[in-house]
C-alpha cells in the first residue's frame, strides 16, 4: 500500500511517486519470492482526509475482499509505506490477514492498535525521516506489543522517508519480514 498525505482528494495516478515507488518494490519482492501473489492497492484519493472515515481504509477493505474472493484461504501479509503503513495497521483485522510490514509508517500519537490484535508486525523506519515520526512509530510498536502476536521495530540509521537511500535494505526487509510472518502463520 502506497503513501499519501494528510489531506488530498486528488485521485492517485501511476505518475505519483508514492504509487510507483511501492509498485516497483512489489515487482522486486514478487520476483524474489515466486510463491507469493503480490498486489498493489491504488487508493482512490491521495489523502487520509476524514479522520472519522479515512479514504484509504475503505479502499483497502474493498481490495482485501476482492483478494479473498480471488484467492480463498490465502494468508495475507500487508505491506505499506507511510500512509499505506497506517492503513495496513488499521485493516489488519480483516479475515485472512496474518501480519503487517510497515515502512516508515505514519503512526501519529493516539493511533489505535486494535487492528493488529493477534497479528505479526514488522516496522522499518529511517532515523532521519522528516515526514513521519520514527519515535512515534516506535511508541506505537511498543503499545501494539500488548495485543499483537509479535512486534519488531527496526531503525534504519541515517535514512529518510522516501526509500531512495539503501533501496536494497528496504526491499530485503520486506522479503525477509513477509517470509518470516508467512512461516509463523503456518505454525
Amino acid at each position: 500500500m502506497h503513501g499519501g498525505q494528510e489531506h488530498n482528494l486528488e485521485p492517485v495516478e501511476k505518475k505519483h511517486a508514492s504509487w510507483w515507488r511501492v509498485n516497483a518494490m512489489a515487482k522486486r519482492v514478487g520476483a524474489f519470492d515466486g510463491t507469493a501473489v503480490t498486489y498493489v492497492i491504488r487508493f482512490g484519493a491521495r489523502g487520509w482526509n476524514d479522520p472519522a472515515d479515512p479514504s484509504p481504509v475503505g479502499d483497502a477493505r474493498a481490495a482485501l475482499a476482492e483478494l479473498r474472493e480471488a484467492h480463498p484461504g490465502l494468508p495475507i501479509v500487508l505491506v505499506g509505506h507511510s500512509m499505506g503503513g497506517r492503513t495496513a495497521c488499521r485493516v489488519a483485522d480483516e479475515k485472512g490477514v496474518i501480519g503487517v510490514v510497515g515502512l516508515a509508517p505514519w503512526l501519529p500519537e493516539g493511533e489505535p492498535v486494535a487492528g493488529v490484535v493477534d497479528r505479526d508486525v514488522r516496522i522499518l523506519h529511517g532515523t532521519r525521516d522528516r515526514w513521519t515520526s520514527a519515535p512515534l512509530s516506535k511508541a506505537w510498536a511498543e503499545r501494539a506489543r500488548s495485543v499483537a502476536t509479535s512486534v519488531e521495530w527496526t531503525p534504519l540509521p541515517g535514512v529518510g522517508h522516501f526509500m531512495f537511500r539503501r533501496v536494497s535494505t528496504w526491499n530485503r526487509f520486506v522479503t525477509d519480514s513477509v517470509a518470516e510472518i508467512r512461516l509463523r502463520g503456518t505454525m
